[in-house]
């Protein structure tokens, strides 16, 4: 298993968010996590990346258990996140956003990252010299992305990124995430409403409900109002 997560708690001061959550991701799998707002979606990918520390269970990645480690330890030990709200930095370049995610890479191995990176993402190399801030919504989650995988994380962590982007860039994330499953081995973690995004990308998806996972849906099960209503109660 590449991720294993067992009775997994954590919340916010004294107010639990998660109470219990227990699921496994295999090597170059790609797993949905589907549930409304306020489930605890977002919860979780914080508390697997060591913004929000963990009150009770355990987070075992990549055969080692990092439930105590910092979070520059988890980006260290190839666990990869891209937040929700993309969090890119508006003031510098696209090409210096970039650098951002090669912090710890050798000053001699930027040029060749960069230049597979923008093979990977082709929409962003008439960018480079754009500010962060001037790009629309779908090329920011784009270049969020883009700045995560500089690092060839070993899994990633994905929150919500289709929140406010174009249908034509939401049909790109697809595309460039299931080429780098092909490629690179890629193993992700997609948290989202977007039921066809969901559905395109996922070989299976868990449902959340109030702080813990409540079942497992094909993505073919997607397409099935009246199923996807029985476990989250969304259309």
């Amino acid at each position: 298993m590449m991720l294993s997560v067992s009775n997994l708690h954590s919340g916010y001061g004294n107010i639990p968010i998660l109470t219990g959550v227990d699921f496994e991701l295999a090597e170059g799998e790609y797993l949905g996590i589907l549930g409304h707002n306020g489930m605890g979606k977002t919860t979780l990918m914080r508390t697997l990346t060591g913004y929000l520390p963990a009150t009770q269970g355990r987070i075992v990645f990549n055969g080692n258990d990092i439930t105590r480690a910092s979070t520059a330890a988890r980006a260290r030990a190839g666990l990869g996140f891209v937040p929700q709200g993309r969090e890119i930095f508006p003031h510098l370049t696209v090409h210096e956003n970039l650098r951002m995610g090669l912090a710890t890479a050798k000053a001699s191995e930027e040029k060749a990252i960069i230049a597979d990176i923008l093979e990977e993402f082709p929409r962003l190399k008439r960018l480079l010299s754009r500010q962060g801030g001037a790009l629309s919504g779908g090329e920011q989650q784009l270049l969020a992305l883009a700045r995560c995988l500089c690092m060839r994380p070993k899994a990633v962590l994905l929150d919500e990124p289709t929140e406010g982007i174009q249908p034509s860039i939401i049909e790109e994330i697809v595309e460039t995430l299931l080429a780098m499953r092909r490629s690179r081995g890629l193993t992700l973690v997609l948290v989202e409403q977007n039921l066809e995004f969901i559905a395109a990308l996922s070989q299976r998806v868990l449902t959340i409900q109030k702080g813990r996972i409540t079942g497992e849906l094909k993505p073919a099960q997607l397409h099935d109002p009246e199923r996807v209503s029985q476990f989250v109660g969304m259309v």
